[in-house]
């Protein structure tokens, strides 16, 4: 089930039900008999053992607080039956009895958890303690899984004090556990059996770099994490291949002037250029807290082989230091810069084009919006892949990959809740929210490639903004790459549906900058 009120990304009712939707759609995996059953439950106990402390130590002496201690104790206790059952499964395994037996238990046990907490105690909490306090508790909530145990203990003290005294052992003693049963190495990987063979090798070696969940650290702390780039150069040395970035003519980090101040770009020429030659402008991803232009540069060094144009991507501000709409600002000013310096760089400011990934996606679709109102010339052409289109929680996709990696629900929300704070209406701002705008405004915008992918939480929206293109009589052509995960894009090394979808983005801009010309909104 799902929360039947609004919250926002940071309000700890918000981040639960992320939660119990990773949960879920895992428990599902295991119900349907696919993907690898010993990980999958163990990614469910290390979940629950850290949900269940922080609820434990945040949520529940805040419900008891506000004056319902009985609730709080009633679901005290379904915690530790379902960390025994936890307990349980740890010392079977898939395929014997009591491993099949437990773990039906614990769904049925689980799911019954989440429909009164969802149903009743969540909203009964909110009511209680007001929506202001809400994201407080949201703060601390996350803290607390940062400290938290990573298996369940169900003989340790449950209150906000026993947890403050036997924490820190057991802390210590399950990372002994994790390390010497190896179970450390898989806990980031997606083990649903929806990925194709090099997908998952880039997963797994993913997560054998042992990263902490994103969603749970702090922005500085998460920016220290392994990522799926170096999951990418690790392949290539397992395989003895080099590791050396995609040969092109030249790259020059060069500054510009921006909204902020001094706007850094990353400037990648072709080899034996003549004459003027396009431009693309390429904004990467991160939910506008995570990653930089070194981080997707292997995206922009295959673009520009494979259409031999210019790529000049804006290491754009991050927040929470810099929040909506300072990223946003920044690439509009950036294309603009482009636009009119293209011949000093040696590009065509008559064939410029736009494109990016995931956030890189929704912001070169806005910054094509944001021309067409301010009746400047338009790009000729626009790439989005795997775009966010809205900041809602929309379509079967935060269902069906709620539970994704590197992007779930949870991570989705801790980015939104990061970029947007300070500023709760930032997500239904047209220029996040691309699915609010209508087919006049939409009318008129540049040719559009939609890439999207399976096992990705932002697959339906943006599918449905392809459509909303398409009804605005928009050229777009919509491709979704069945069996890989977002961020895919850029690893054309070691995946091949990287290649064929780089090679796709090359062939629409390509096309573009032979047959288009910059239009006005007019």
């Amino acid at each position: 089930m799902a929360l039947s009120y609004e919250t926002l990304p940071g309000d700890v009712d918000h981040l639960i039900a992320d939660d119990h939707a990773v949960v879920e759609r895992q428990f599902q995996h295991l119900e349907a008999g696919r993907g690898d059953r010993r990980v999958l439950v163990d990614q469910v106990s290390f979940e629950l053992a850290l949900h269940a402390d922080a609820e434990e130590i945040v949520v529940y002496p805040a419900m008891a607080a506000a004056g319902e201690p009985d609730e709080s104790e009633h679901a005290r206790q379904e915690h530790h039956e379902m960390k025994e059952l936890l307990v349980k499964l740890h010392d079977s395994q898939p395929g014997e009895a009591e491993f099949e037996q437990t773990l039906a238990t614990l769904i049925a046990a689980v799911r019954h958890h989440v429909a009164e907490e969802e149903g009743e105690f969540l909203p009964r909490l909110r009511q209680l303690v007001g929506a202001g306090r809400m994201a407080e508790l949201g703060k601390e909530f996350l803290a607390a899984k940062r400290t938290a145990p990573t298996y369940p203990h169900p003989k340790a003290p449950s209150s906000r004090a026993g947890h403050k005294i036997a924490d820190p052992a057991a802390l210590v003693v399950d990372k002994v556990r994790d390390m010497a049963s190896g179970r450390i190495k898989h806990l980031a990987t997606d083990p649903s059996g929806h990925l194709d063979p090099q997908a998952q090798r880039i997963l797994d070696a993913f997560s054998g770099l042992k990263p902490q969940p994103f969603e749970i650290l702090t922005p500085d702390q998460a920016r220290e994490q392994p990522t799926p780039f170096d999951a990418v150069r690790r392949i290539l040395a397992e395989d003895g291949r080099s590791t050396d970035p995609e040969p092109v003519g030249s790259v020059e980090n060069v500054t510009i002037p921006g909204p902020g101040g001094d706007l850094p770009v990353r400037i990648y020429k072709p080899r034996d250029a003549t004459g003027p030659v396009p431009v693309v402008v390429w904004i990467h991803g991160g939910g506008w807290v995570l990653f930089t232009v070194d981080s997707y540069d292997a995206s922009c060094r295959g673009l520009v082989n494979k259409t031999g144009a210019i790529v000049v991507s804006p290491e754009y501000r991050r927040a929470p230091e810099h929040v909506f709409p300072a990223a946003h600002d920044d690439v509009l000013a950036t294309f603009r810069w482009v636009r009119a310096n293209a011949g000093l760089i040696g590009g065509d400011p008559d064939r410029v084009a736009i494109g990016g990934e995931s956030v890189g996606g929704n912001m070169a679709a806005a910054t094509c919006w944001q021309l067409k109102q301010a009746n400047e010339p338009l790009p000729v052409a626009q790439v989005l892949v795997y775009p966010l289109t809205t900041g809602e929680q929309f379509g079967d996709s935060m269902t069906d990959a709620a539970d994704a990696r590197p992007l779930n629900r949870p991570l989705l929300s801790w980015m939104a809740m990061h970029a947007f704070e300070g500023v709760p209406d930032g997500a239904r701002d047209p220029r996040v929210d691309l699915l609010s705008l209508d087919a006049t405004q939409l009318k008129g915008l540049p040719p559009a490639l939609v890439i999207t992918d399976e096992r990705d939480v932002l697959r339906s929206q943006g599918e449905e903004f392809a459509r909303h293109l398409q009804a605005a009589g928009v050229p777009t052509t919509l491709t979704c790459y069945d069996g890989v995960m977002h961020e895919f894009f850029g690893a054309a090394a070691v995946l091949d549906k990287a290649q064929r979808a780089q090679q796709e983005a090359a062939q629409h801009l390509r096309e573009s900058f032979q047959t288009g010309i910059p239009a006005y909104a007019g």
